[in-house]
């Protein structure tokens, strides 16, 4: 074979590998509404940046017949290119091969690449479309599994890892996306599971539908394993471009910072009366959070799951910023197990990337009642008081509304090393609100007094009178747990430069080999 002819054995092998599993499995994927492995990685990159790898992989299988059946590439896509200008790896599994199932060589393919993602310090993506192991390798497609989770686990808190789940991903196959940061899944075509509703069936006897056992709209909302649920694959890699935006190469750079025209002293005087006179009375957060940051705009992240604490990401001045807030829209903001695990969890991908946190305060209190108790609401509580009082990027956090008992403390406390902790006129900061506080401090006086309207008003006047000491923002300004009250409009202003204070700040936390946050 001359030079000739082997270019055009080679040129004739590159357009076999990108056909996948053939023409006929490609119009299959087509039909249900998905695309192809490769496809999909065109459409995530920028033009013409993809560098494939390992194109010309084949499985090593000799079960089963499996030998006669091969196709190049092994049933991911795999390889590097640039989202706005910057690196990212990539890896995305081909459903038109074998259903996408892990086999050895596919898991070494995925191995492969995130090992260069570690190395050269690069976002990690993963596109998820499979099967689940390739039965046909028994033991060793566990294996590929495996280390696949140990490159997840290493990389954590290293370089970011986002998962995109467009397709089945069931058994193991739901624990590599598990140990990322980042989860997006599509209505109707994307579902996780340990087990199937057919074992699920045979097992409890339980009849459920593949959609309600591990569907989009339940993973955002019930389990929170996802973070994101789009409406198709476009919208989802859409929203990858976006997420990669707010985020750093790794846990030794800093986010990119993005020019606005948004003025840093801009006043938003609709703040000013955005609080309600009446303290019971809810208000939307998302509106002050859109009044403040740069062009209105806020990547919210589980937006469907615990939604009395709010999470996402803005910029200040041009700088990515993580923001948390309480939602007194939804549960009067209070915090649950669900909210504070969510919180902690968005607190601790911050910190590890170097993303400046701000925290939006106005929470009653922790929910009440068995249910939270039986649930570990005391651990679940502490591992948002745990994320923050360990996180070492800079904090600023603005007391709005109410900020009552340990809750006051779990959001960003002074104590828990806010560097700049701030509060509205409106602020009320509290062992507890004023009625409740009074039953506690004069329940004797009150037992005692026979007469209705006495005892009412009696209740009236001291409840007044603990309004007046605790139902604002002064009393903890003269211990200098809060260090400026400030008006409202002017919040976009005094976080700006709050954080502009922080940019070189430096805080190491006690040399271990790790910390135990309570699981």
């Amino acid at each position: 074979m001359n030079n000739v002819s082997k270019v055009a054995d080679l040129i004739e092998k590159r357009q076999i590998a990108k056909l996948g599993g053939g023409e006929k499995r490609i119009e299959s994927q087509h039909s249900k509404g998905k695309y192809t492995a490769r496809e999909r990685i065109e459409m995530l990159l920028d033009e013409g940046s993809f560098e494939e790898l390992d194109m010309f992989v084949t499985h090593r299988c000799t079960n089963f017949g499996l030998e006669k059946e091969k196709y190049l590439g092994d049933g991911v896509v795999t390889g590097h290119g640039t989202i706005h200008g910057r690196v990212v790896y990539v890896f995305a599994q081909d459903f038109t091969v074998f259903g996408g199932s892990l086999s050895e060589t596919m898991a070494l393919k995925i191995c492969k690449a995130m090992d260069m993602a570690m190395k050269v310090g690069a976002p990690i993506i993963g596109i998820n479309d499979s099967g689940g192991a390739r039965i046909q390798e028994g033991v060793t497609s566990l294996a590929g599994y495996a280390e696949i989770f140990e490159r997840n686990i290493l990389a954590s808190g290293v370089v970011p890892q986002i998962s995109a789940i467009f397709g089945p991903c069931a058994g193991g196959a739901v624990y590599s996306p598990a140990l990322t940061d980042f989860i997006l899944m599509t209505e109707q075509n994307s579902y996780m599971f340990v087990t199937g509703p057919k074992v699920v069936k045979s097992v409890t006897g339980e009849d459920i539908t593949t959609e309600d056992l591990g569907g989009a709209n339940m993973h955002n909302s019930k389990s929170g394993v996802s973070h994101f649920k789009v409406e198709d694959e476009q919208k989802g890699i859409e929203l990858i471009r976006e997420l990669i935006s707010y985020l750093p190469q790794n846990n030794l750079e800093d986010a990119p910072i993005e020019e606005t025209n948004d003025p840093i002293n801009r006043l938003e005087d609709s703040l000013n009366e955005i609080v309600p006179d009446n303290p019971n009375m809810p208000y939307d957060m998302k509106n002050i959070i859109h009044g403040i940051v740069d062009d209105g705009k806020f990547l919210e992240v589980h937006a469907g799951y615990a939604r009395n604490i709010i999470v996402g990401f803005a910029r200040f001045n041009g700088v990515s910023t993580g923001i948390i807030a309480n939602q007194p829209n939804f549960l009067a903001g209070v915090l649950d197990c669900d909210a504070s695990r969510k919180a902690a969890r968005f607190v601790r991908f911050c910190d590890a990337f170097n993303i400046p946190i701000l925290t939006l305060v106005d929470v009653p209190g922790f929910l009440p009642g068995s249910g939270q108790e039986y649930a570990g609401i005391i651990t679940h509580g502490a591992k948002l008081m745990f994320a923050y009082g360990e996180a070492t990027v800079p904090k600023v956090t603005v007391t709005i509304r109410k900020s009552y008992g340990g809750a006051h403390d779990v959001m960003s406390c002074k104590q828990l090393r806010g560097d700049f902790n701030y509060a509205w006129p409106t602020a009320e900061i509290a062992v507890m609100g004023a009625a409740g506080a009074i039953e506690v401090l004069e329940g004797r006086a009150i037992k005692g007094l026979t007469d209705p309207t006495e005892r009412a008003k009696f209740i009236e006047e001291k409840t007044a009178e603990y309004k007046d000491k605790f139902a604002n923002p002064y009393q903890a300004a003269s211990y200098g747990y809060i260090d400026d009250v400030i008006e409202p409009r002017n919040t976009r202003f005094r976080v700006i430069r709050a954080f502009q204070a922080l940019q070189t700040k430096k805080l190491v936390n006690p040399l271990k080999k790790h910390s135990n946050i309570p699981l």
